[in-house]
């Protein structure tokens, strides 16, 4: 029996694996994790910013509060001598550095103001500027325009910090207002946010070095991971490969055994066809001379058929072994199955194990060699018979199944292991005794099947003693060429 031998696909190990880059999702990962670090950082100074601005605010109401009476005596006062006009910007100037001078006043800014660090700024209502503690009057479009939105706080830039006599970096002015007679007088307590942007930058160093060394470890051991995944893979193609080159040697193997198997059929078929030949020839000649005897008759009717039966058997054997497709032809299921039954009921009877089959109704026709078909099913029973002890049970279903006819041989007998079972279709492997079988009945069977383009399976029964032996042919509408 020729069979083709063709070298399998080598998969390289991993090659299904989809994996665009690992080093480049660590970078991405470390960027994310970077990203929402600062994030969260800024997020954190803005807070400590607002919280350093509400103090300045809560600062400047209770300057605001030390200011009130003075302002109120100033106003009073300046009213009584006539200096200025009322509500002139002279009187509230005159007003606002006397009120600056009382003690009152001069304690509370004491208890508030840091050289370089604090400063109390007053605004009157009707000039733009502020005035300082000192009497010295600046500008701050920052904080006019805080007043003029009643802003509780300002923030205020670098230039803009140095201008007001305070250190060139962030700055933050707390405002309130103060409601004297009617005039609007607005109180700024000013403070430098240099310990906080100090404490900021700090921050963002030790966020970039830990994002560096995090960025490190991550790398170090992502390369290592790499490293280990690459040699796994390395040594899994390797493996692989010798797993291929294995099963190629072991298809070598089983070609070689399916050639001698062929070669000892070829010669075994034209040794048997010349005495085969003679045996038909003289079953002939005697049933000629027994025409008056209808028992003898029969008997050599018998005789003559299992010849023809055999003849056309070792021709199937031949046109394989040749590399012929087999002659298909529609063909019974069930009928199929029943011929196998009576070829081997003999057998059985002898044996003491009892034969049952059951054939699923309206089968659909099946493209097969009847001849060889039924030798593979003979094959499939005469194994289950010698597998059982006498009183054994051996049953034989034939069933549609889905695109295809199964004939299922199951028995009770001594069963089957998965070793054996893997093996079971290899030429010259048998699990009789010795000089019980030749170890080529499931071989030559399984190589018929395939040749009409079905299947041949053998394994233990689930949950039962015995063995289940499967063949699945396509049914006739399944077939391209019958």
């Amino acid at each position: 029996m020729r069979r083709s031998l063709k070298r399998a696909p080598i998969r390289r190990a991993g090659s299904t694996v989809k994996n665009p880059s690992l080093l480049l999702w660590m970078l991405l990962a470390i960027c994310a994790v970077a990203a929402f670090a600062y994030w969260d950082e800024q997020r954190e100074f803005a807070s400590a910013l607002a919280d350093f601005a509400g103090e300045q605010h809560a600062l400047a109401r209770a300057v605001a509060l030390a200011l009130r009476n003075p302002l109120v005596r100033s106003k009073t006062t300046t009213a009584w001598i006539g200096q200025g006009p009322t509500g002139s910007t002279s009187d509230a100037r005159t007003r606002l550095a006397s009120a600056l001078k009382t003690d009152q006043f001069a304690s509370a800014v004491r208890s508030v103001e840091q050289p370089n660090q604090v400063q109390v700024l007053i605004k009157d209502p009707f000039e733009r500027g502020l005035t300082a503690s000192d009497g010295r009057v600046v500008q701050s479009p920052t904080i006019e325009d805080g007043f003029t939105s009643n802003a509780s706080w300002v923030r205020l830039g670098r230039t803009e910090a140095g201008a007001l006599g305070l250190p060139s970096r962030t700055a933050m002015a707390g405002l309130t207002t103060l409601d004297n007679g009617g005039e609007q007088w607005g109180v700024v307590v000013l403070a430098t946010a240099e310990r906080e942007r100090d404490r900021e930058v700090l921050a963002q160093w030790r966020l970039v070095l830990s994002v560096v060394v995090a960025s490190g470890l991550v790398l170090t051991f992502g390369g290592l991971a790499l490293r280990t995944q690459r040699k796994q893979m390395s040594l899994a193609h390797e493996l692989e490969v010798a797993s291929v080159q294995s099963e190629l040697d072991e298809r070598l193997v089983r070609a070689d055994k399916l050639a001698t198997m062929g070669a000892l059929a070829t010669g075994i078929a034209h040794e048997v066809s010349t005495p085969l030949g003679v045996i038909v020839g003289r079953a002939g000649q005697v049933l000629s001379k027994l025409s008056g005897d209808e028992r003898s008759k029969r008997a050599v009717e018998v005789i003559v058929q299992q010849a023809e039966r055999i003849s056309d058997i070792i021709r199937g054997f031949l046109a394989l072994a040749r590399g012929d497709s087999p002659r298909m032809a529609r063909v019974d299921p069930a009928a199929l199955g029943k011929v196998a039954l009576e070829l081997v009921q003999h057998r059985f009877g002898k044996a003491g194990v009892h034969l049952t089959s059951i054939s699923d109704p309206d089968l659909p026709k099946v493209g097969c060699e009847p001849r060889l078909m039924e030798q593979v099913l003979v094959n499939l029973l005469l194994n289950a018979c010698d597998a059982c002890e006498p009183g054994g049970n051996v049953d034989l279903r034939v069933v549609a199944e889905e695109q295809c006819v199964a004939f299922v041989v199951t028995d009770d007998g001594s069963g089957i292991s998965p070793d054996a079972a893997a093996r079971i279709m290899e030429p010259f492997f048998t699990t009789k005794a010795e000089g019980e079988g030749s170890g080529l009945g499931l071989a030559i069977a399984n190589e018929l099947v395939k040749h009409h383009r079905g299947s041949l399976s053998v394994a233990a029964r689930q949950g039962h003693h015995g063995t289940r032996a499967c063949v699945e042919l396509p049914s006739i509408t399944e077939q391209n060429n019958v």
